[in-house]
C-alpha cells in the first residue's frame, strides 16, 4: 500500500527516508535513556562520598564505591557513542538515499525555472551534517529535564524550585534566541544564496566580462550581494552570541545559586552536605541541554528550514507515482494542439502572450522535420516540448501514444532518455573526457558505439586530431576546443546510442561548410536507421536533408507539409512580401502626385 503526504500525493521521499529510519531514532531515544539515567552516578557518588565514606572513614566502601562509579561511566560512554553512530548513520542514509532525486530535482529546476533560487544539495548537505552536530543529542537529552528538576525536588523542594526557576530562565532566553535570530538568519541564506548564483555566472561569462571591461561592475555588485548576506549573518551572530552567553551565565549562576542555598539548608542540618553536592550538580545537569540548543540554536533553524526546502522540491519533482515501464519507443511523435505561455517566474506582463499556440503535426519513423521561421518565433520552446524539458500549457505531446508524463522519467534507471537526442541551441560538454561526455557518462559502455556515434556526427577525426583524442579532458572554460567543435561532439552526443527520437537546436549555427556537409550525411544516415528527427533550422543548410518543414511565426503554426512544397509557398510569399515593399513606396507617390 502507497503512503501519501499531506498533499494527498506520492509520499514525499525526504518523509519516506525518515520514516524507514523510525526505528533508529527509537534506538537513540533508547541510548538517550540510558545516557541520561547513568548520568545520575556522579551525583550520587559524590552523595555517598560525603555522607558515608567520609562519616565513617571505611576504605573498602571508597574503592567499592569507586570501582562501580568506573562501570558505570564506562557503560554511560558506550551509550553516548552508540546513540551517535545512529544518529550520524541516520544522516548518512539521507544523504546517500536522496542524493540522486535530490540531484534530479535540481536538474530539472535548472530547465524550467533557473532564475527561481535554491539548492537542494546544499540543503541535503545542511540535514546531514545536523544528524552530526551537538544540537540533535541535546534535543533528545530535553525530555528529560522534568524528570532530573523532580529528583533535585525530592532531595530539597526549595532546590527544585530554585531548579524549575533557572530552567524557566534559560527556556526564556532560548525562546528569545529563536525570535531574535529567525529572520536574520534567513535572510541571510537568501542571501548567501544569490550571492553563490550570481558568482557562479561570472564564472560562466568571464570571457564577456572581462573582454567588455565589466569586471569592477560586476564585482562591485556581487559583493552588495555578499554583504547583505554577511551583515544579516553577522546580525543573527551577535544576537545569538548574547542570548547563549546570558544563557550561560544564568546557569552558572543558578547552579551555585543551588550551592549556596544547600550550605544554607546544610547549616541548619535540613540537608547533608552530599545532598548539597548532588543537588548542584543534578541542577547543572537539568540545564545542559537547555544552554546546547540555545548555543546550537542557529544550526538548529538552518536545518529545519532545509528540510522544509528539500521537501517541497521533493514534494514538486516526484509528486507524479512511478509508471508502467512501456516499451521501448519507435519513434511515432504525435503533436497535437499544443500552446506554451512563459514558464513561472517569468515577466508576469508577458504570462497572457503564448510562446507558442495551436501547433499540431505527426512524425513517423525515418521523417525529419526542418522547423522553419523568424527569430523569437518560438522554435527553440518547441524543442524542449518535444523532448519533455517543458510540458505544454494545452494539448499534448506522444511518443509512441504516451505523453511524457506516462514515462518514468525520473526513475532509476531513467526509461526514455537513452531513446531520445537531444542538441541545444547553446551546446556545452560536462567535466570529463570527450569520450565520456559522447557516451553521457554511461558506465561499462564498448569504445566501438562511442567512435560509431563519432563517426555518424562526422566527428572522428577532428577527435583524432586533438592530443589525447577521445580522452581529451574538456572542462569549464576550457579554450582547448572551439564553439564548433564543441557543437560537433555535442551532435555526436545527441546520436549516441541511435535514439528513436533526436531534436536538433539550429545544430549548425557555429559550422563551417565542413561541419555543414557532416551534419547533413548524419540526417541522412539517421533517417535511413529509422530515427524521426526535428531540426530547428535558422540557416538553409540545415534542411537540406529533411523530408518535411514546419514553418513558425510569431509562435503560430503557418504552413506544415512536405518540404518542396512548403518552401515554394514561402518562396512565393517572400516574393511577393518583397515586390509589395518596392511599389508600396511608388504607389503612394503616385496618388500624392495626382
Amino acid at each position: 500500500m502507497s503512503r501519501t503526504n499531506n498533499f494527498g500525493g506520492p509520499e514525499n521521499p525526504l518523509g519516506r527516508v525518515i520514516r524507514v529510519s523510525r526505528m533508529a531514532f527509537w534506538s537513540a531515544g533508547a541510548f538517550s535513556c540510558a545516557v541520561n539515567i547513568l548520568m545520575l552516578t556522579g551525583p550520587l557518588f559524590m552523595l555517598q562520598v560525603y555522607d558515608r565514606v567520609l562519616t565513617s572513614r571505611s576504605v573498602p566502601t571508597l574503592i567499592a564505591l569507586f570501582a562501580l562509579v568506573v562501570a558505570l561511566y564506562g557503560f554511560l560512554g558506550l551509550f553516548d557513542f552508540l546513540r551517535s553512530r545512529v544518529l550520524s548513520r541516520i544522516g548518512y542514509r539521507v544523504d546517500v538515499q536522496l542524493m540522486e532525486v535530490t540531484n534530479h530535482a535540481w536538474i530539472r529546476q535548472g530547465i524550467i525555472s533557473p532564475q527561481l533560487p535554491g539548492r537542494p544539495l546544499s540543503e541535503l548537505t545542511t540535514l546531514r551534517q545536523f544528524f552530526t552536530s551537538n544540537a540533535l543529542p541535546a534535543m533528545f537529552d530535553l525530555p528529560w529535564v522534568p524528570f532530573y528538576l523532580i529528583v533535585v525536588y525530592l532531595l530539597h523542594p526549595w532546590l527544585g524550585y530554585l531548579a524549575l526557576l533557572g530552567a524557566l530562565l534559560v527556556v526564556l532566553f532560548t525562546i528569545l534566541a529563536g525570535i531574535a535570530t529567525r529572520k536574520p538568519t534567513f535572510s541571510a541564506t537568501a542571501a548567501e544564496i544569490r550571492d553563490a548564483n550570481f558568482s557562479e555566472s561570472i564564472f560562466r561569462n568571464s570571457d564577456i566580462v572581462i573582454s567588455m571591461g565589466m569586471g569592477g561592475a560586476v564585482i562591485r555588485r556581487w559583493m552588495d550581494y555578499r554583504g547583505s548576506g554577511l551583515t544579516d549573518s553577522q546580525i543573527a551572530g551577535d544576537r545569538s552570541e548574547l542570548i547563549t552567553a546570558t544563557t550561560k551565565t544564568t546557569r552558572m549562576i543558578v547552579q551555585s545559586a543551588m550551592l549556596a542555598l544547600g550550605a544554607y539548608l546544610a547549616i541548619f542540618q535540613e540537608i547533608t552536605p552530599g545532598t548539597m553536592i548532588a543537588a548542584s550538580i543534578l541542577g547543572g545537569r537539568a540545564l545542559a541541554p537547555v544552554d546546547q540548543i540555545t548555543g546550537n540554536w542557529r544550526g538548529i533553524i538552518r536545518a529545519r528550514a532545509a528540510y522544509q526546502k528539500l521537501g517541497e522540491y521533493l514534494d514538486k519533482w516526484t509528486g507524479v507515482g512511478k509508471q508502467i515501464n512501456l516499451p521501448d519507443p519507435e519513434g511515432h511523435l504525435h503533436v497535437h494542439i499544443i500552446s506554451k505561455f512563459p514558464p513561472h517566474g517569468a515577466n508576469s506582463a508577458l504570462q497572457e502572450t503564448p510562446i507558442l499556440q495551436g501547433i499540431s503535426f505527426d512524425l513517423n519513423p525515418g521523417d525529419a522535420l526542418g522547423v522553419i521561421g523568424p527569430s523569437a518565433s518560438g522554435k527553440s520552446t518547441l524543442a524542449r516540448l518535444l523532448v519533455g524539458l517543458w510540458m505544454p500549457d494545452e494539448g499534448s505531446v506522444r511518443l509512441d501514444g504516451a505523453s511524457f508524463e506516462q514515462w518514468d522519467l525520473m526513475g532509476t534507471p531513467e526509461k526514455l532518455g537513452p531513446h531520445i537526442g537531444y542538441l541545444p541551441q547553446n551546446a556545452q560538454l560536462l567535466d570529463g573526457t570527450i569520450a565520456q561526455n559522447i557516451s553521457r557518462f554511461l558506465p561499462d559502455i564498448n569504445d566501438q558505439d562511442i567512435v560509431e556515434a563519432a563517426k555518424l556526427a562526422g566527428v572522428h577525426e577532428l577527435i583524432l586530431a586533438l592530443p589525447d583524442g577521445y580522452a581529451t579532458e574538456v572542462f569549464s572554460g576550457n579554450s582547448v576546443l572551439s564553439g564548433g567543435q564543441v557543437q560537433r561532439i555535442a551532435l555526436a552526443r545527441a546520436v549516441f546510442g541511435n535514439p528513436k527520437l533526436i531534436v536538433l537546436d539550429e545544430p549548425n549555427s557555429n559550422l563551417d561548410a565542413e561541419g555543414d556537409n557532416a551534419l547533413t550525411k548524419a540526417i541522412v544516415a539517421l533517417r535511413e536507421l529509422g530515427s524521426t528527427l526535428v531540426i530547428m533550422a535558422h540557416r538553409p543548410s540545415a534542411i537540406a536533408a529533411v523530408n518535411l518543414v514546419l514553418m513558425l511565426k510569431n509562435g503560430r503554426q503557418l504552413e506544415f507539409g512536405p518540404k518542396d512544397t512548403v518552401l515554394k509557398k514561402y518562396t512565393k510569399s517572400s516574393e511577393q512580401s518583397k515586390l509589395k515593399a518596392r511599389l508600396e513606396p511608388k504607389l503612394k507617390q503616385s496618388m500624392a502626385d495626382e
